[in-house]
């Protein structure tokens, strides 16, 4: 063990047993001179130097072959540079997890708070709920890292949309919408990423780290295994059209308006070209258009993939190494600084040097891609420490109390009441002490409510199982009805039945978990596993007395049998709401909770599934060959429940107090209008403009009155829509501009302002994948889905 290695553990034995917290720190004084090194001789370790200086004095002092030792997520580090091995990949999905090598726990940190899955979080439509959960996940990842238990960089969020509900890993995203999830994508990360006093410093390549994100899978990538199509081998066919409206919009906001560290490519192909060699992709897109602040990852062992499984160009893997760092044979000068920086894998450590000596691939490149790693670190604090003052964070800041509380209202906020009939909730016995069956496969949940990418072991800081949440109201008779979620035998419904038969009221905890919807897995059908649907039939044909029905998925199930079945109160869905979901549902149930969730995606008909195949990348719908469409924003045929529906326990009207009526673009002597395809065949004299040339300073605010007219207070999302000219083809039904959740008293009204970019918030994207702002009537839809209210805008150019 080398003298630095020893302050180290040192440290981290101080910090275990002592309480004493240390953050790493390569530039320390100490460290070098136990290694007879004078640390003021050293550029790299020189503070009132730029990064990329001290960035390139560092990869400048190492052999080709430590060089290449750096490139994969196991980094082995550079002894004789004092510089210690690092793990790069660590993940917080929804709290830290342990899915990545780079974090452990151990008998002192057993585990981190659970945050509910992202598409639960998501449905509160609570952008500072957003922020706040990035927050607490990065105090718990700093303390984590100062006890020696994890590393700087997280592997999160999912950021793709979610284009079919049978995609297994809806789970992990922010819904359908590619608008909403860029904006989960900005806050979460700025939740993770920010240090306070830091957030806009003037050269953001020198900006401070709380912790590094990365926003994943990049791009067109949510098929991972249907009907034996996998993603190492799915070409995903892709037109410009909605690679810019819908796959990239995320990406984009999340590097520009999130400043995240890091950016992760995908598995897939995309129209035939890996996209961790596509120099479109990853070149002129992620750092040149958008300008990316740190450094680009492959999903884990993403260039294997490309020989194996794509045969792409049948490349050797020196030359797969090659192509991934140069992003493409056929790159110029232009591109040389831009690049796949880091292989989760093996293949850049083993074939990297190969490469280079056999000429595919400079030493330079390498050099370039070293640098963008390490100032990603310097800017963590990995070599200084950070000016955060992230040392004091230690174990009592992992499950603090705030946290747990944090996940509780989070999954409160989440919850989605489909079905209320008779305002039969929320629950109240005036007193008596009532007597409940609480049955179903999901009835004494705990692992399944912290969904993937939580810990390996199924341990959290603790659990509320709904079971115990809803015994906390009145005596509880527990029959789960089936064994698990796939309830392939009906031999224990009876007792579920039995137990239903007399009581108050009964509760059914159904859905999915990972064993239907998981990474590696979509589904093939919108139906309940096995026997779940029978059970929940026959225990509410018996019971007398209310029957509420609460579902555990991500993606959405065709309810259609429940939501007609007057036997069936009410409806809950609960996406996976983490380790404090049972006192989350129960507070919902019984009133302590109005609930105001939102569902962030499409339910569709079950025959949704038998009229397009999930490969088939296209949104728009094809009238002719039965074609539905895809999202809110396309489809075009019945629904179980749309995007954005939820109730209340309470109801709300809504008003536009003011709007413009009239928008007038002053045209540039030089700007052309551009043709549009309009149904009709009619052509405009200006049909519209290219927004890439007009200034797009024109603002537009909206004021919108929205009012509590029941009984209970609570809160609603306030959705803004823009709806584009009428006869233009393939325009968007509507698509969301703007949302905001207002929490009202009983009576009480409250004006919302929405200030909008006239360009952003009324273009679309054309069929040559340009956008512009077309001519016309626009729309502006205000409302919950029940009551909207609208009203136009006129869009001239003069």
């Amino acid at each position: 063990m080398d003298a630095l290695q020893l302050l180290f553990s040192f440290l981290f034995i101080l910090s275990s047993y002592y309480g004493v917290k240390a953050e790493t720190r390569i530039c320390n004084q100490n460290a070098f001179k136990l290694m007879g090194t004078d640390m003021g001789t050293l550029p790299f370790c020189d503070n009132k130097l730029p990064y990329n200086v001290r960035a390139k004095d560092l990869v400048d002092r190492m052999t080709l072959e430590e060089k290449v030792a750096q490139l994969g997520n196991k980094a082995i580090g550079v002894q004789r540079l004092n510089l210690p091995g690092y793990e790069w990949w660590s993940e917080a999905l929804h709290g830290v997890s342990d899915v990545g090598p780079g974090t452990h726990f151990d008998k002192n940190v057993t585990a981190a708070s659970s945050f509910p899955t992202v598409i639960l979080t998501t449905a509160s439509f609570n952008e500072t709920l957003w922020k706040a959960i990035g927050q607490a996940v990065s105090d718990e990842a700093r303390a984590l890292f100062n006890l020696g238990l994890a590393g700087l960089t997280f592997w999160s969020p999912t950021i793709n949309v979610a284009r079919d509900p049978r995609w297994g890993r809806i789970t992990e995203t922010p819904g359908e919408d590619p608008f909403i999830v860029g904006r989960y994508a900005v806050n979460y990360v700025r939740g993770l990423q920010d240090v306070v006093g830091y957030e806009k410093t003037k050269d953001l390549n020198s900006r401070p780290l709380k912790v590094g994100a990365c926003c994943k899978h990049f791009a067109a990538y949510d098929v991972d295994n249907w009907k034996g199509i996998d993603r190492y081998h799915f070409d995903a066919k892709v037109t410009e059209r909605d690679m810019v409206e819908t796959f990239l919009l995320p990406f984009e906001m999340c590097v520009k308006d999130g400043d995240v560290a890091s950016v992760m490519c995908s598995y897939n192909r995309v129209n035939g070209i890996p996209t961790c060699a596509d120099p479109r992709l990853l070149n002129q897109t992620i750092r040149q258009h958008w300008g990316l602040h740190g450094y680009i990852v492959a999903d884990c062992d993403s260039i294997e993939v490309m020989i194996d499984g794509h045969k792409f160009l049948n490349d050797t893997p020196e030359e797969a190494v090659a192509q991934t760092l140069k992003a493409g044979k056929f790159h110029n000068l232009l591109h040389l600084l831009h690049r796949l920086d880091l292989d989760c894998g093996k293949y850049y450590p083993d074939y990297a040097t190969l490469a280079v000596k056999k000429g595919k691939v400079t030493e330079n490149t390498i050099d370039d891609s070293l640098k963008n790693l390490y100032i990603v670190l310097m800017r963590l604090g990995w070599f200084d420490g950070s000016p955060g003052h992230y040392s004091a964070l230690g174990k009592n800041d992992v499950c603090s109390p705030q946290h747990l509380e944090l996940s509780a209202e989070a999954a409160r906020e989440g919850i989605v009441l489909l079905k209320n009939d008779n305002n039969i909730l929320p629950l109240n016995f005036n007193g008596k002490q009532p007597k409940f069956a609480v049955v179903g496969p999901h009835a004494n949940a705990t692992i399944a409510m912290i969904g993937n990418y939580a810990l390996k072991s199924g341990l959290a800081c603790r659990y509320s199982t709904p079971v115990e949440a809803i015994g906390a109201y009145g005596n509880v008779v527990y029959a789960p009805g089936c064994l698990n979620v796939k309830c392939q035998s009906n031999n224990n419904i009876s007792q579920a039945v039995q137990a239903s038969a007399g009581v108050d009221a009964t509760f059914l905890f159904v859905g999915l978990d990972l064993s239907i919807e998981a990474e590696s897995l979509d589904r093939i059908d919108l139906n309940f596993p096995g026997w779940q649907q029978s059970l929940i039939t026959q225990v509410a044909n018996v019971s007398t007395n209310p029957v509420i029905l609460v579902i555990f998925s991500a993606g959405g199930i065709d309810i259609t049998f429940a939501k007609e079945n007057p036997k069936i109160s009410a409806i809950l869905w609960a996406g996976y709401p983490g380790a404090e979901g049972g006192r989350a549902m129960a507070d919902v149930i019984f009133g302590k909770y109005n609930p105001a969730g939102r569902l962030p995606i499409t339910w569709y008909p079950a025959d949704y599934v038998n009229k397009l195949p999930m490969t088939s990348m296209q949104l728009r719908p094809i009238p002719e060959s039965g074609y539905p469409g895809r999202t809110y924003k396309f489809y075009n045929g019945s629904t179980i429940y749309p995007f954005g529906y939820g109730l209340s326990y309470t109801t709300f009207s809504y008003s536009i107090k003011s709007a413009p009526k009239l928008v007038t673009f002053d045209l540039g002597k030089l700007q052309q209008c551009k043709q549009i395809t309009m149904l009709d065949g009619t052509q405009p004299q200006c049909p519209a403009i290219l927004v890439q040339d007009s200034k797009c300073t024109e603002r537009l605010n909206i004021n919108v009155k929205v009012q509590n007219t029941g009984k209970r207070d609570g809160a609603t999302v306030v959705f803004l829509y823009s709806v584009p000219p009428s006869n233009i083809a393939g325009a968007p039904i509507k698509r969301l501009v703007g949302f905001n959740r207002v929490f009202l008293r009983a009576g009480e009204a409250q004006v919302v302002k929405f200030t909008l970019n006239a360009c952003k918030s009324f273009s679309i994207i054309g069929e040559d994948a340009y956008e512009v702002v077309p001519a016309g009537e626009h729309s502006i839809v205000v409302g919950d889905g029940s009551n909207p209210v609208s009203t136009q805008i006129s869009f001239r150019f003069q």
